[in-house]
């Protein structure tokens, strides 16, 4: 019997929707990674994206455990001298909500082209309302 190895042409990948209304943060981003990367499947192959298609919803509504509602801060740099910047998480969830969900799903994805194309996968949107609903898309449980 020979190990099975996925390919391109073998995977077979399905569409799912996320409700984030209520859902912590970090919780939410693992299990969406987790299906990113196609780990909930049995043909899962670490060198070939295996995952699926993720649809997120009501990404305003997130919450956070603890006090890091207050405290959690955004850091970038853009390359340049003096070029540091800090954002809180409630002046971006209030300016870009989907970018703080996008960051937490990146971080837990391979840092590699592979990582990428896996984010590519992922779409977040504000409200209840999609643009997938001709797709039909399983509930993410």
């Amino acid at each position: 019997m020979k190990t099975f190895i996925a390919t391109k042409e073998t995977v077979q990948r399905k569409w799912y929707i996320v409700d984030a209304d209520g859902k912590v943060l970090g919780r939410m981003a693992s299990r969406i990674a987790s299906v990113l990367r196609g780990k909930h499947k049995a043909t899962y192959t670490p060198q070939v994206d295996t995952g699926d298609f993720v649809i997120v919803v009501n990404v305003e509504k997130l919450i956070l455990t603890g006090k890091k509602m207050e405290k959690k801060v955004y850091q970038s740099h853009s390359g340049y001298p003096n070029g540091f910047k800090e954002e809180t998480f409630e002046s971006l969830m209030a300016r870009r909500p989907e970018k703080v969900l996008e960051e937490a799903v990146k971080g837990m994805l391979p840092k590699n082209s592979l990582g990428k194309d896996m984010l590519t996968k992922l779409r977040i949107f504000k409200g209840p309302k999609h643009t997938f609903t001709s797709i039909k898309p399983l509930e993410l449980k």
